[in-house]
């Protein structure tokens, strides 16, 4: 398997999976003007990461991808441990994180794909970071009495971390959620993740 990944995006998160798995896999760490590429554009046309090729079969999307890693290592226990619930509740906490907490992030990392004035970018930035707050809320209140998102350790946990950077990164307020702080703790202490951080320019 190779994955190639954007530092600190969400494919990160996929890159700290595939390390859990114990595994080797190949990493090609690419920027913004070489997913603009010709050789990019044919494995992935939308220029986006995360890309997993597996011999002959290449796969994007950062959903699809993880489950397909959980599928191949299954000793990971990435999506549980086999059995029906613990998939759905993996599955359960991974949609919470694709679908609603990364796309709250889209009005700040670029309002003016919603809004052409100038002008109204800060509010509508503003207006974003209570929302991305109120899911990470969500999350705080999941995590009491638990480690984990799903309640074992999963998939959806290295994307809620990576989104957690992001937070850092352009200023929600994540005081007061003491299980979400303590997660990020315990993963900023993870093995797989200071290995999937330090290949990334990120520890």
């Amino acid at each position: 398997m190779k994955l190639y990944t954007k530092p600190g995006a969400c494919s990160t998160a996929v890159h700290i999976d595939l390390c859990w798995t114990g595994q080797p896999f190949e990493l090609q760490v690419v920027d913004a003007d070489y997913m603009k590429s010709p050789q990019f554009r044919a494995l992935n046309p939308s220029g986006a990461v995360p890309v997993l090729v597996d011999g002959d079969f290449v796969l994007t999307q950062n959903a699809a991808i993880v489950g397909y890693v959980a599928d191949s290592f299954p000793q990971a226990g990435l999506a549980g441990d086999g059995g029906a619930r613990q998939r759905a509740e993996a599955g359960r906490w991974l949609a919470f994180v694709n679908s609603d907490l990364h796309p709250a992030f889209k009005p700040i990392f670029g309002p003016g794909n919603y809004i052409e004035d100038p002008a109204q970018h800060d509010a509508l930035k503003a207006a974003a970071r209570k929302r991305v707050r109120s899911l990470f809320e969500v999350a705080d209140r999941q995590l009491a009495g638990r480690d984990w998102l799903a309640g074992f350790r999963s998939y959806a946990d290295p994307y809620l971390y990576v989104t957690t950077r992001w937070a850092d990164r352009v200023g929600v307020d994540l005081s007061g959620l003491e299980h979400l702080a303590a997660f990020r703790a315990r993963m900023d202490a993870d093995a797989g993740v200071q290995q999937a951080l330090k290949a990334e320019g990120l520890a």
